[in-house]
């Protein structure tokens, strides 16, 4: 059964590169991009219930989908 989960994307900009988040706020799995020197590292990540907060508090603006979507497929 497939659920309809909309996922939350985050981003902070890095003197070397990027880092980008992508947060299932339901299950609290995600994923993270980290650009830096035209290479692209990907790792999946488990978050606690404080993920939004410690999201804000550390720099991350909110961004939309394609973004990251078009990083994760190398298109960007």
């Amino acid at each position: 059964m497939h659920s309809n989960i909309v996922h939350q994307y985050f981003k902070k900009e890095l003197p070397n590169g990027k880092v980008l988040v992508k947060v299932n706020p339901i299950h609290l799995t995600g994923a993270e991009l980290r650009i830096e020197n035209d290479m692209l590292y990907e790792r999946a990540l488990e978050f606690e219930e404080t993920i939004f907060e410690d999201l804000a508090a550390n720099g991350f603006v909110e961004i939309g989908s394609m973004e990251f979507n078009l990083y994760q497929s190398g298109l960007a």
